[in-house]
């Protein structure tokens, strides 16, 4: 799969609406060689996906080490919507904050919740790393139309 493929299956509704949830689990190979799974907010810009963390999260040193990612995006109802986007990590260390910060992990906060959020962050960092991932590889799984590959070789031999 190219890009362009990846792209394709990024721009269907469903994956639009994932696309926004703002929370994915990143897979990436530790220093140690063990795999991870990490839960970690994130901003669609539409056609990348950033990631932010603090300059000495163990991710940072691994991720330029062995910049291959997968990460998952989806969803808790039955049968649950899933997206699952690989590509490379680039990095960059940036001074502040990246806007894509505050903009990514959408949750449920009240706006004084959200300035509290804010203000500590502010206070907290000096520098980020900005974690941007461009899809290589992208598969929607919605148990209606598609379904896990696994699934679909079984489905077919019947």
């Amino acid at each position: 799969m190219g890009p362009s493929e990846a792209g394709d299956i990024l721009g269907r509704p469903t994956s639009r609406e994932l696309l926004k949830r703002g929370l994915a689990r990143l897979a990436y190979v530790a220093e140690d060689g063990t795999p991870r799974s990490i839960p970690i907010g994130f901003f669609w810009n539409g056609s990348q996906i950033v990631m932010c963390t603090a300059p000495n999260a163990a991710k940072v040193s691994a991720l330029r080490q062995s910049p291959a990612v997968a990460l998952t995006i989806d969803t808790e109802a039955h049968p649950p919507l899933i997206l699952l986007v690989r590509g490379r990590a680039e990095l960059e260390l940036v001074d502040g904050i990246p806007d894509e910060y505050f903009q990514g992990g959408a949750c449920a906060m009240t706006p004084e919740q959200r300035a509290e959020w804010e203000a500590g962050v502010r206070s907290l960092y000096e520098s980020m790393v900005r974690i941007v991932v461009t899809p290589t590889w992208a598969k929607l799984i919605d148990f209606e139309t598609t379904l896990p590959s696994a699934v679909e070789e079984l489905m077919r031999r019947r």
